[in-house]
């Protein structure tokens, strides 16, 4: 059972914890052959932490390792400190493609320093359901051509790099109101509709991209019976036979609720690996680990798995990481690539219904959420008083917080002439309490765009809340730069 535990250690993701590689974790990944580790914000301190962690994994699992993270940009990066990349959803509303690879290029640079070689991004979801929770703004827009195009700048521009990109979630997470994380979400379209909106931009990556990660999602008219994670008419039938797809498919992490919930770790990842994936990402506690080893070993050694698929997996791994080698290289760019950043983030701004600034130096009541913990799989948003800090390099600025909308009496803010603007940090669409008792005179949707259209207020929209957001927010209020993006999902016309 050993030759085939360490041929499954080769075709599973693992995560980790602590900040430091212990050495139980360096002796199971040597043991067992793992090449696979996505890495958190958990995982992270400063850049020195991390190359360190990084070297020590590249050692214990071997040149072909494959070192990962989440860098997507906006609300889901995972490295903190090295220039803060725009939200997809932002460069969509640039609406430029050198643009995009520019940033696809800077965010490699960064993350390649560190010690990684793939990132899990560009997302190619196209969102179209003002309800989806959880992809948003992740998305370069609701148009198939011209989000495939900049999703595939982007690409150009990591792997000019150095470092591979993912695109996901195949076959499309846009058109939903469920997340994955949480529950498991069902896309009911026809054939046809698929084929013409959620599978158009993975059809033009196809060709190009270095590897795909699944959606654990289920789509009736493709495979009624089980996610696309696990099922062969998706990721083989579709995937690699209809769109002559060659790179490499990892799942989703397998510890998400849309599959931990209804499946054995082990039994998922055999089903998924059998259905066409190949690598799993196995990123629960070290006894599903074990689980899943132990299960796809077994499915090796009994054939549910032949030895000649098992061997194709693993050279399209082998490629993957041979053409982006994990290792560290200094960061000579960073100054260049931060303005780079704070450029993007300026050209996405996007107004709604004719803004107006207030006068300088004049009275603002700043309304906004008190806090935003992290979901898990974005970071954290920003503090009511980091924004009220921004602004009052501007203007006297009175801070007002609430913790819920829905519960925040809205009559008890004072009508006294002070221009009220609406902070939106958080992703969470507004309910009818707050929609229906209230209207700021400027709402600044910092996160989620949509939540632009529950207030009928004029509005600005960043995309994201990173630094380089409240700064672009900052310059308009200055009147020094324009809102010129335009929002690129129906629905802000």
């Amino acid at each position: 059972m050993n030759e085939y535990r360490t041929l499954a250690g080769q075709l599973i993701m693992i995560r980790l914890f602590g900040t430091e590689l212990d050495p139980e974790t360096a002796a199971f990944i040597r043991a067992n052959k793992i090449r696979g580790a996505c890495l958190f914000r958990q995982n992270m301190v400063d850049a020195a932490q991390l190359t360190r962690f990084n070297a020590g994994l590249r050692d214990a699992m071997g040149e072909n390792a494959l070192i990962a993270l989440d860098q997507e940009g906006g609300a889901v990066v995972r490295s903190l400190w090295v220039p803060p990349p725009p939200s997809a959803m932002a460069l969509g509303a640039a609406d430029d493609t050198i643009l995009a690879k520019e940033v696809g290029a800077a965010v490699a640079r960064a993350v390649k320093s560190m010690g990684f070689n793939w990132n899990f991004a560009p997302v190619l979801d196209l969102n179209n359901n003002p309800r989806n929770p959880v992809i948003a703004e992740r998305s370069f827009g609701a148009d198939p051509e011209r989000a495939a195009a900049l999703a595939m700048a982007w690409m150009d521009g990591s792997d000019a790099e150095g470092v591979a990109c993912c695109v996901k979630h195949f076959p499309g997470h846009g058109d939903t109101h469920v997340d994955s994380h949480r529950d498991l979400p069902t896309v009911d379209k026809d054939l046809a509709e698929l084929e013409r909106f959620e599978f158009a931009p993975f059809r033009a990556a196809a060709p190009h991209a270095p590897a795909v990660m699944t959606a654990h999602i289920v789509y009736p008219a493709l495979d009624p019976h089980n996610p696309a994670t696990m099922s062969r008419a998706i990721l083989t039938d579709l995937l690699r036979v209809k769109m002559g797809y060659e790179g490499v498919i990892i799942t989703d992490g397998m510890d998400m609720h849309a599959i931990a919930h209804r499946y054995g770790a082990g039994e998922a990842a055999v089903n998924a690996l059998v259905a066409g994936a190949d690598m799993v990402m196995a990123i629960g506690s070290r006894e599903t680990q074990e689980a899943t080893l132990e299960a796809i070993a077994a499915a090796i050694e009994d054939g549910t798995l032949p030895m000649a698929s098992v061997q194709r997996r693993l050279a399209r791994l082998d490629k993957l990481a041979q053409a982006h080698p994990a290792g560290s290289v200094p960061y000579a760019t960073e100054a260049e690539d931060r303005a780079l950043m704070a450029r993007a983030w300026r050209r996405a701004l996007t107004a709604r219904g004719k803004p107006q600034r207030p006068a300088p130096g004049g009275k603002v009541r700043l309304v906004a959420r008190q806090d935003v913990v992290s979901d898990g799989v974005s970071e954290a948003g920003v503090p009511a008083a980091n924004i009220a800090a921004s602004l009052g390099k501007l203007y006297d600025v009175e801070l007002v917080t609430f913790a819920d909308p829905e519960a925040f009496d809205w009559n008890t803010l004072p009508q006294d002439g002070r221009f009220t603007m609406l902070a939106s940090t958080s992703r969470r669409r507004y309910g009818p309490h707050a929609r229906d008792n209230w209207r700021p005179d400027l709402h600044i949707a910092l996160w989620n765009p949509y939540q632009a259209l529950d207030f009928g207020a004029p509005a600005l929209m960043t995309y994201g809340f990173a630094p380089p957001a409240l700064e672009a927010v900052n310059a308009w209020l200055a009147g020094e730069i324009d809102a010129e993006g335009v929002c690129p999902v129906p629905g802000f016309e």
